[in-house]
């Protein structure tokens, strides 16, 4: 398939073409799918099904029926206050990073085992292999600093037989670190993706919960009945933020990306805040990357960026794709190396 297959001009704008979720939601066949999901859902204002997206118990079903429906993915729960991310949103992102691989593969998105993408920050939802799994067939290795939340994804991958194969764990046992320390020898990978803690502190994360809370109708004025979540979605600290922010965060990522420059066709990153992409021109031109993108994305009223850079010339470009995507019939490899 190539990145351009499947484009629909009838398609809401914002969303990748070949998101499943462009045209809304189908919830007469997502709560056939998971009947839980019934009890959470509203009427809107202009008569549609919709659900309490500021209520984490509902997000959380709706993320559940979408997994199953759209994805295949039987079992899928996360623990209480953890992330609970947006599905059309993430999917995006991966629709994003097949047509960034796809450019420079004669229009063609490479797919299978043999393509290797490193998630780090999978948590305890891992919203971003399931998905790029069933989208592509990628294979991936999700990084955490939360054992907690490994092990969570554990049961998502034991609910589902061939998951094991294709989604790997590890735990970054130095919080400070985001690539160092995470590879193993001889390891490449095609990708590494991330969504960085947005936030600077628990103190802001709490504030900006308040705001999206009283954005969505929920004042937590008296005789509402109604008080906000601790976090909006929930989100455990490391999922939510970091000192000094996504910038910080980014910084980090950035310079270890040098550590294993040539072991990596494509490092890429989520951007939130506009405000941020100075700041990650300035450090990469610091680095001299071959090559570099930014990519927007939006999802409704919401903006964000994709960033990208590689240390791999054309030349090596061409030669990585050569010895990993370009013969079909080679059996899968089972491990990034």
């Amino acid at each position: 398939m190539t990145a351009k297959d499947n484009d629909d001009p009838a398609a809401k704008p914002g969303l990748h073409p070949r998101n499943r979720h462009r045209l809304g939601y189908d919830f007469a066949a997502l709560t056939a799918a998971v009947p839980e999901l019934a009890r959470h859902l509203v009427v809107t204002p202009a008569g549609q099904p919709s659900i309490d997206f500021a209520d984490p118990a509902a997000v959380k079903m709706l993320n559940r029926a979408l997994l199953l429906t759209d994805y295949g993915v039987h079992g899928w729960d996360i623990p209480a206050n953890y992330l609970c991310p947006p599905i059309p949103g993430r999917a995006d992102m991966l629709h994003g990073l097949a047509d960034l691989l796809a450019e420079g593969n004669a229009g063609v998105i490479p797919r299978g085992e043999r393509v290797w993408a490193l998630d780090i920050g999978v948590g305890a939802n891992a919203v971003y292999p399931l998905i790029g799994h069933a989208e592509y067939g990628w294979s991936f290795v999700g990084v955490d600093t939360d054992p907690l939340a490994l092990a969570n994804v554990k049961h998502i991958v034991a609910a589902n037989p061939g998951l094991a194969r294709a989604i790997k764990l590890r735990q970054q046992m130095v919080t400070d670190n985001v690539l160092a320390g995470i590879l193993r020898p001889g390891e490449k990978f095609d990708l590494t993706l991330c969504n960085p803690p947005f936030h600077a502190s628990a103190a802001e994360a709490a504030a900006a919960a308040q705001r999206k809370w009283n954005k969505l109708g929920h004042h937590a004025a008296k005789g509402t009945g109604k008080t906000p979540p601790r976090l909006n979605f929930g989100g455990k600290s490391n999922e939510l933020w970091y000192p000094g922010g996504e910038w910080a965060f980014l910084e980090r990522l950035i310079e270890q990306s040098t550590g294993i420059a040539k072991r990596c066709l494509w490092f890429t990153s989520l951007v939130s805040k506009a405000e941020n992409l100075r700041h990650v021109e300035t450090a990469l031109n610091k680095l001299h990357p071959c090559d570099r993108r930014i990519i927007p994305m939006r999802q409704g009223q919401k903006q964000s960026r994709l960033v990208a850079w590689t240390f791999l010339s054309k030349a090596e470009r061409a030669r990585w794709r050569e010895n990993r995507w370009a013969e079909p019939g080679v059996a899968h490899t089972t491990s990034p190396g």
